[in-house]
C-alpha cells in the first residue's frame, strides 16, 4: 500500500501478493506465486522448502539481491519493489548482511580485508574499517587469524568471516541462506550458537534452510511449497533481547554512504587483483610498454632526425637567396655564360637586399710542404663571410683593398686547415701553393659542418675575385650569386624583384633562384611527415597494447563474477565496479606507461650513442603516458561496464 496509508508502526518487511517469473529460453518459469507475508523487527524465522520451491529467490528478493515480477515489497513501509539498482544496493549495504551457505569469500584477501568490504563502499574511513573488523573477528573467535586467507581457515572459521562481514555495516537485517549446510555438526552448532547472539542483541534474523532441525531454532517458521507460503507457524514466544551491537560510524545512510571509494583504495584492490594473475599481468604490461617506449624513442629519433637536417640548412643560410646561371628544367653544359660580378652589383642596388656576392668555383689543388689536398677553390667578394655568416676561428677574411688590388691571398676552410696543417700549427701567415701559385693564408673560417645534401662546407677556400678570375679560373661567368636579403618575411617579394632585374639585363630568363627559406620550409614539411610516419607506427603499437588491456580486463570479469557478485550483496554500487575495474585497467597502463618510457628513452640514448641524432623533449614523453592513459580508459571501460552491469543474483550463483 502507498507509504501515506501505511499504518503508524510498519512492518520492517512485508509482502504483498509477490510474484517471480524467470525466462528460461523464451518460456515463463513461475518460482513465487503470491507470497504474502510480514516480518517484524527483531524476529528469528526460519523459511524451509525443499529445493525448487522458492525459499533462495524469496530471500533474493528479501534482500535486495533480486527484484520481484509483480506484487509488493516494503521495508519499513517503503515500497522498494521498484527502486533503482544503486537504491537498492544503498539497502542492501547498511540494512542487510549475508551469510552464504558457501561463505562468498573472496580467495585473495584476507580475513580482515573480506570483512571490510562492506564498509568500504559505506565511505568508511580506512583506519576505523580496519579497526571494526578486527573486532567483529576477535569477538567471533577468530583473533589469530586475522590475516590468514580463506583457503587458510577451516569451514566453520570461514562461515565466521562471513558473519562478521554481515555485522560490518550494523546488519540490521541477518539473511542467512542455508550457513550451516558445508559445515561438519559441531561447526554448524557453532554457527547457529552465533546467530542466536545475534538475535538476541536485537537483530533480525530470517534463516534459509531445508532442514527441520535447524529450522526448530527459530521462533517462528514458514513453509513453502511450490512458490507457495504452505505454514506459518510459530514456535515459541520471541527471545528477550538486549542492546543491538555497537553501529560502525558513518554507515547509517548520511553523507558518506553516497561518496565513493577513495582512489587510493581502488588502486590498492587493483594490485592485488593484478598480483593474482601475475604472469598474465605482465605480459599484457608487455604490449603497453612496447607501445608506449615506441612512441617515445621514435618520436626522440624523428625530431633529432629534424633538427640534425634543419641545422644543416640553417647553416647554410635562411636568409639567403641563391642565383645560378641556367633556366630550370634546362640542362646546360659546363659552366653556363649567363651571370656575371656586375649582376651582382645591380642586385646589390635592390630594396631589402643586405648583401650580394658573386661566386667563381672550381677544384683546385692545394699544397703546404709534403702535404697535398684537393678541395674547391671560390673566388668571392670581402662580403662574403658577412653574407653567409660565417664566423672565422683565426685571423680576418680578406678585405675589399685585397679585391681591388689582385692581391694573393686565401682564406681556408676547417677542413682543409685540418689535413695540410698538423699537431696544432697555424696557417696565418703560411704560404700555400694553389694550382702552384703562391697564396698567403690570411684566416681560417670557424668549422659550418655539412649541408642538407651531404656536402662539406668547410671542404673550401676562398680567394678575392679578381684574384681567381685572373691567376685561377680565367673566365668572366660567376658559378652563382649570393643575395642575403634584410627581411626573411619579404623573400618572396625580393626574389621576385631580382627575376625581373635580370630578366631586363639578359632579355631572356637564363637563371635560376633558390630560396634558402622554401628548402628550409620544404624539408620542415618532409621531416614533418616522417615524424607523425614514425609516431603512427609506434601509435599503432600503442593501440595493439590497448587490445591487449581490453583482452585481459574481459578474462578477468569472467573469471571475477562471483567476486564481483560478493560485492555487489554487500553494498557496492555500479559506479564502484566500474571504478575498481577501470582503475585495474588504469594501474596496468600507467605502470607500462612508466617502464615504457623509460625503456623508450633508455633506446633512444642508446641510439645517439651509436651516432644517430636524437632529441629529447618533455611532449613526447608527456603525450605517451598520456596516452597510455587514455588506452586504460578507453580499452578498460567496455569491460568495467560489463562487470557493473552483471545481477547479483547471477554473479553469486557462477562457478
Amino acid at each position: 500500500m502507498p507509504e501515506s496509508t501505511a499504518p503508524l508502526i510498519a512492518p520492517l518487511i512485508q509482502l504483498v501478493d509477490l510474484t517471480r517469473v524467470f525466462d528460461a529460453g523464451g518460456v515463463p518459469v513461475p518460482v513465487l506465486n503470491g507470497v504474502s507475508l510480514k516480518i517484524e523487527e527483531g524476529e528469528f524465522v526460519a523459511i524451509m522448502g525443499q529445493s525448487g520451491s522458492g525459499k533462495s529467490t524469496l530471500m533474493n528478493i528479501i534482500g535486495c539481491l533480486d527484484r520481484p515480477s509483480g506484487g509488493r515489497y516494503l521495508f519499513c513501509g517503503r515500497d522498494v519493489s521498484r527502486l533503482e539498482s544503486d537504491d537498492l544496493a544503498e539497502l542492501r549495504r547498511n540494512t542487510f548482511g549475508f551469510i552464504f551457505q558457501r561463505y562468498n569469500l573472496i580467495a585473495n584477501e584476507t580475513a580482515t580485508e573480506n570483512v571490510e568490504i562492506p564498509s568500504i563502499y559505506a565511505g568508511m574511513s580506512r583506519r576505523d574499517r580496519i579497526t571494526r573488523a578486527r573486532e567483529l573477528l576477535v569477538r567471533l573467535g577468530l583473533a589469530d587469524r586475522l590475516d590468514y586467507r580463506p583457503t587458510q581457515l577451516s569451514g566453520g572459521q570461514q562461515q565466521r568471516v562471513s558473519i562478521a562481514r554481515a555485522l560490518m555495516n550494523g546488519g540490521r537485517v541477518i539473511l542467512a541462506d542455508e550457513p550451516t549446510g558445508a559445515l561438519d555438526s559441531r561447526s554448524g552448532a557453532d554457527v547457529m550458537a552465533q546467530l542466536h547472539e545475534l538475535h538476541r542483541a536485537g537483530h533480525t534474523i530470517i534463516l534459509i534452510t531445508h532442514d527441520g532441525k535447524v529450522a526448530a531454532e527459530a521462533d517462528r517458521t514458514i513453509q513453502l511449497r511450490d512458490g507457495l507460503i504452505v505454514e506459518d507457524a510459530v514456535v515459541r514466544e520471541r527471545s528477550a533481547q538486549v542492546a543491538p551491537l555497537r553501529a560502525p560510524p558513518s554507515t547509517a545512510g548520511g553523507p558518506a554512504a553516497s561518496h565513493l571509494p577513495d582512489i587510493l583504495e581502488a588502486m590498492k584492490m587493483a594490485l592485488r587483483s593484478l598480483r593474482t594473475n601475475l604472469f598474465r599481468t605482465v605480459l599484457t604490461l608487455l604490449g603497453i610498454i612496447i607501445g608506449v617506449g615506441a612512441v617515445v624513442a621514435m618520436l626522440a629519433i624523428g625530431d633529432g632526425s629534424k633538427a640534425s637536417v634543419l641545422s644543416r640548412i640553417e647553416a647554410m643560410g635562411t636568409d639567403l637567396l641563391v642565383v645560378r646561371p641556367g633556366a630550370r628544367n634546362v640542362r646546360t653544359p659546363g659552366d653556363s655564360a649567363t651571370l656575371v660580378p656586375e649582376d651582382a652589383d645591380a642586385i646589390a642596388a635592390l630594396a631589402n637586399v643586405r648583401e650580394s656576392v658573386p661566386e667563381y668555383g672550381s677544384g683546385v689543388t692545394v699544397r703546404y710542404q709534403e702535404s697535398d689536398y684537393t678541395t674547391t677553390g671560390t673566388g668571392t667578394s670581402a662580403n662574403y663571410a658577412r653574407a653567409r655568416n660565417w664566423e672565422l676561428a683565426e685571423g680576418a677574411f680578406f678585405a675589399d683593398g685585397d679585391v681591388t688590388s689582385y692581391a694573393p691571398v686565401v682564406v681556408l676552410g676547417r677542413t682543409v686547415a685540418n689535413n695540410l696543417f698538423r699537431d696544432g700549427e697555424s696557417p696565418l701567415g703560411k704560404y700555400v701553393l694553389v694550382n702552384n701559385i703562391p697564396f698567403q693564408v690570411v684566416g681560417v673560417l670557424a668549422a659550418k659542418g655539412a649541408t642538407a645534401f651531404g656536402s662539406d662546407m668547410d671542404d673550401n677556400m676562398f680567394v678575392p675575385l679578381t684574384t681567381a678570375r685572373m691567376r685561377l679560373f680565367g673566365r668572366r661567368f660567376v658559378r652563382a650569386i649570393t643575395v642575403q636579403v634584410a627581411d626573411v618575411a619579404r623573400g618572396d617579394e625580393t626574389e621576385k624583384a631580382i627575376t625581373d632585374l635580370l630578366t631586363e639585363r639578359h632579355r631572356k630568363v637564363d637563371f635560376q633562384i633558390r630560396n634558402m627559406s622554401s628548402l628550409l620550409e620544404t624539408a620542415t614539411e618532409t621531416q614533418n611527415t616522417l615524424t607523425v610516419l614514425l609516431g603512427s607506427i609506434a601509435a599503432i603499437s600503442l593501440l595493439v597494447g590497448g587490445i591487449g588491456v581490453m583482452n585481459i580486463m574481459l578474462v578477468s570479469v569472467t573469471e571475477r563474477v562471483r567476486e564481483i557478485g560478493i560485492r555487489m550483496a554487500t553494498g557496492a554500487r555500479m559506479i564502484h565496479i566500474l571504478l575498481q575495474f577501470i582503475t585495474e585497467a588504469l594501474v596496468v597502463c600507467a605502470v607500462g606507461g612508466v617502464v615504457g618510457v623509460l625503456g623508450g628513452l633508455g633506446v633512444a640514448w642508446i641510439a645517439r650513442q651509436f651516432g644517430t641524432p636524437v632529441v629529447f623533449s618533455l611532449p613526447p614523453v608527456v603525450l605517451a603516458f598520456s596516452s597510455a592513459f587514455v588506452i586504460g580508459v578507453l580499452f578498460g571501460f567496455l569491460p568495467a561496464r560489463r562487470a557493473a552491469r552483471l545481477d547479483p543474483v547471477v554473479a553469486l550463483s557462477s562457478e
